[in-house]
């Protein structure tokens, strides 16, 4: 009985080794994901069954992408939103994300660091790609976002809010006046609201 749990052990490591070089757009072997993300072998294999799952090709076209986050935000529009961050994830701009592109950028999402985190973000804002956020890209973004929270957005916005935000976060982080943001001062101003929250939260507990 042993000898046959064995054999089927390697049938079906055999099989998922097919699996693996069977799909239209084979990801890079585990073990050079491994070395360049945060996640071990294992996660990236449940991540890649389930990136599989809902994309047999290999690869994920961004009105797929839409319809897969849109389950998230039912009460809210998310495809705004999903859109920006389809292009973050896409960083070759060949318009699809393949197994690597997603497993890079939850990578850097999830267990990043704080100053990568920021950087991605700073990417997600930066709709144009010239290396600068401007106010139009920054309300764009924000829009997005109230729109893909819908009601959920608390207390009840009215159509000037989002509008409002936007000039007091890109008034904190324009630090020279000179009408964009730059990927330093967008990291300076984050760390400083972080350590005003975390300073706020102190207060609290001493309190």
């Amino acid at each position: 009985p042993l000898g046959g749990q064995t054999h089927l052990s390697n049938l079906y490591k055999t099989e998922d080794e097919l699996e693996m070089t069977t799909v239209c757009h084979r990801p890079e072997g585990l073990d050079q994901l491994e070395a360049q993300t945060n996640f071990t072998k294992q996660e990236l294999q449940i991540l890649y069954r389930g990136f599989k799952n809902e994309c047999p090709s290999g690869v994920v076209n961004e009105e797929t992408f839409k319809h897969i986050y849109a389950q998230f935000f039912p009460h809210g529009d998310a495809s705004t939103y999903a859109h920006y961050l389809f292009n973050a994830f896409d960083t070759t701009n060949n318009g699809s994300i393949k197994f690597k592109d997603f497993v890079m950028g939850l990578s850097t999402l999830l267990r990043g660091t704080l100053r990568e985190k920021l950087e991605w973000t700073f990417h997600l804002y930066d709709i144009n790609r010239d290396g600068y956020i401007n106010k139009e890209e920054m309300t764009e973004i924000v829009r997005a976002i109230y729109d893909m929270m819908g009601k959920y957005t608390y207390p009840a916005i009215k159509g000037d809010v989002p509008q409002q935000h936007v000039d007091a976060f890109f008034q904190k982080m324009d630090k020279n006046k000179d009408g964009v943001v730059t990927l330093e001062e967008f990291v300076v101003a984050c760390q400083e609201v972080r350590c005003c929250l975390f300073i706020k939260l102190l207060k609290v507990r001493e309190e």
